[in-house]
């Protein structure tokens, strides 16, 4: 991507974003910002594309931003980068992974909330801590925390600015997995490999439905059969089914379908 700090490459199906910053803790610029919401632009716009990993270099997986950055360039009006690379985030297709080691503070986590899979090392921790540097919550995380743990954890979070260890982050639902130390970026890839043969396109309209805003059960009912109808019309779907009879035929071959 042209920038030390972040370094993008894309390896078969997945798109890597590293955070290459340990002197720092990883901490965030306006460049980085810029450079990160360049990639996930650029995944949008690559069918071959299916999977994109967030990690983090050194002991920490990102300390928020930086603060000397953040105050001689503070993210003012409807477009800084920091605001692009959210954008990005909330409106992905593709499907994000996070492998996360030590500390994740402020957008270190709230980014997390927009990704589809969380590894974080037993060594992790989350901390949301805005209201202490008289800040607001930022990433919808002030929607998206409550909406995930309740109110009065939330408050916990966001209010008094708790710091949570990986354990409790997975009881909360603020992780996938807890893996061992070393682990995380492995297993992501692990991950993404197992993603990368289910059928992109049915990967993307699920997430897509996952994501809606639609939350009364007939709507999304409704949402589903449009979804629904329109997979049934795909190559995708026809390559799949072909692949099915001939697998059936075949003497003493069971079947996804006939397992179900």
């Amino acid at each position: 991507m042209g920038l030390p700090e972040i370094s993008s490459h894309q390896e078969g199906a997945t798109l890597s974003i590293h955070i290459d910053r340990p002197a720092k803790r990883n901490a965030l610029t306006a460049e980085m910002y810029a450079a990160m919401a360049a990639a996930l632009a650029q995944a949008e716009q690559d069918d071959a594309i299916r999977t994109v990993i967030f990690s983090g270099a050194g002991d920490n997986f990102c300390a928020g931003n930086d603060l000397a950055d953040f105050i001689a360039r503070p993210p003012i009006g409807t477009d800084p980068p920091v605001f692009r690379f959210i954008r990005g985030l909330a409106t992905a297709s593709k499907i994000l992974v996070a492998a996360v080691q030590g500390n994740a503070i402020g957008i270190g986590t709230t980014m997390l909330l927009h990704c589809d899979f969380v590894l974080a090392e037993e060594n992790a921790v989350f901390q949301m801590p805005f209201v202490d540097l008289a800040l607001v919550p930022e990433a919808a995380s002030s929607l998206l925390v409550p909406n995930l743990i309740g109110q009065r954890r939330a408050a916990e979070l966001l209010l008094l600015g708790e710091r949570v260890d990986a354990g409790r982050a997975f009881e909360l639902g603020l992780v996938t997995r807890v893996v061992p130390a070393g682990r995380a970026l492995p297993e992501a890839h692990r991950l993404a490999a197992r993603l990368a043969e289910k059928p992109a396109g049915a990967l993307r309209a699920t997430k897509i439905l996952m994501k809606s805003p639609t939350r009364d059960v007939q709507g999304r009912i409704e949402e589903e059969n449009m979804a629904f109808s329109a997979r049934l019309q795909t190559p995708e779907l026809r390559e799949i089914i072909a692949r099915f009879f001939q697998a059936r035929a075949k003497p003493g071959t069971a079947t996804a379908g006939e397992a179900a």
